[in-house]
């Protein structure tokens, strides 16, 4: 249960963080109404995975790892944004710290 509340607090998130470039800074009426929701509902969402005992260290390693992932490929994919072989780089590198945290934390 504690993932999915924090899989909708991702979801929520990534909607907010797109909403947001595509309000225009804050001159489209729809998209503006979904950075608010968005991101009102990411943190209730997290706050009731943290509170059903998920450790704060993973739920945010876990939040930023898929967040920033899922941003760079819709990016890519929807809104004519590029990236670079250090920035695919740089997002490996924040999963295996995500997975270094999780694994270590088992122990």
């Amino acid at each position: 249960m504690t993932l999915l509340l924090l899989a909708i607090a991702i979801a929520s998130e990534v909607t907010a963080t797109v909403s947001l470039k595509i309000s225009d800074g804050f001159t489209k009426v729809i998209p503006s109404i979904l950075v608010v929701l968005g991101y009102g509902s990411a943190f209730w969402f997290l706050s009731q995975a943290l509170k059903r005992g998920m450790q704060i260290g993973v739920a945010y390693g876990i939040w930023s790892a898929v967040g920033v992932a899922a941003i760079a490929i819709i990016g890519v994919l929807f809104l004519d944004e590029r990236l670079t072989l250090i920035q695919v780089g740089g997002i490996a590198l924040v999963i295996i710290g995500v997975l270094a945290l999780e694994l270590g934390g088992q122990h």
